[in-house]
């Protein structure tokens, strides 16, 4: 949860003494990062396809936390090339153990959902990174309240998945978390470029997780609504 309880309008930011070129390389290397994120996570999407293994929510939260922690820990000691390969490791599970939910709607002939959600992502995130590089509104206060309402989300969730079981709940839920994750990477977007970062690293996992959230939230949006 760390990755998200960022309030940056409170802290000192980043010396931005930094020269505009170092700022630059920071800037392209963490979308490198970002890319190669995604290819990892598309790699290991398109095994866990083919694995015949069950999603386990439980287990997949367990995992990526783990892995989170430990790339956090690694990144704060200094330890770059250490949290470099767990970056790859948690984007390849991830996409690993979604693999099953994206097999499951192209075994049920809604294949086309997961194109539909897959495009959607990518053109909200362009169209919002494009925003943010050119915007000149302050995001920066942002932070607290985005996290107050992810932790919001996240309950009513996993009392959802555990307890109330609705499909309109669902719905609501992936909605909210659709508007969520778009303003989080307006958020990410500018401390990126403002350097409130100190690491390309945490940056890249920071920003794959908005848009592998995304994703998922549109996933199920478009996949309850295209229901016969």
């Amino acid at each position: 949860m760390g990755l998200y309880d960022r309030d940056y309008a409170l802290e000192k930011e980043v010396e931005f003494s930094r020269s505009e070129g170092r700022i630059a390389v920071f800037i392209k290397d963490t979308y490198k990062l970002i890319l190669a994120s995604l290819i990892a996570a598309v790699g290991g999407a398109y095994l866990g396809m083919g694995s015949g293994i069950a999603y386990s929510p439980l287990l997949f939260l367990v995992v990526e936390f783990a892995l989170l922690f430990g790339l956090f820990f690694a990144d704060k000691s200094g330890k770059r090339n250490l949290a470099l390969g767990l970056l790859f490791v948690f984007t390849f599970i991830t996409g690993f153990f979604l693999g099953p939910v994206l097999n499951a709607y192209v075994g049920r002939g809604m294949g086309y959902v997961v194109t539909q959600a897959f495009v959607g992502t990518a053109v909200t995130f362009g169209a919002l990174t494009l925003y943010a590089f050119n915007a000149k509104a302050d995001f920066s206060s942002w932070g607290k309240p985005l996290f107050f309402i992810l932790i919001g989300v996240m309950v009513a969730s996993i009392l959802n998945y555990f307890f109330f079981k609705s499909t309109m709940m669902s719905l609501v839920v992936s909605g909210l978390s659709a508007i969520l994750f778009s303003a989080y990477i307006l958020y990410d977007t500018q401390n990126i470029i403002k350097g409130r970062y100190d690491s390309p690293i945490m940056a890249a996992v920071g920003m794959y997780l908005n848009i592998l959230n995304l994703f998922i939230s549109l996933l199920n949006i478009l996949g309850i609504t295209n229901r016969d």
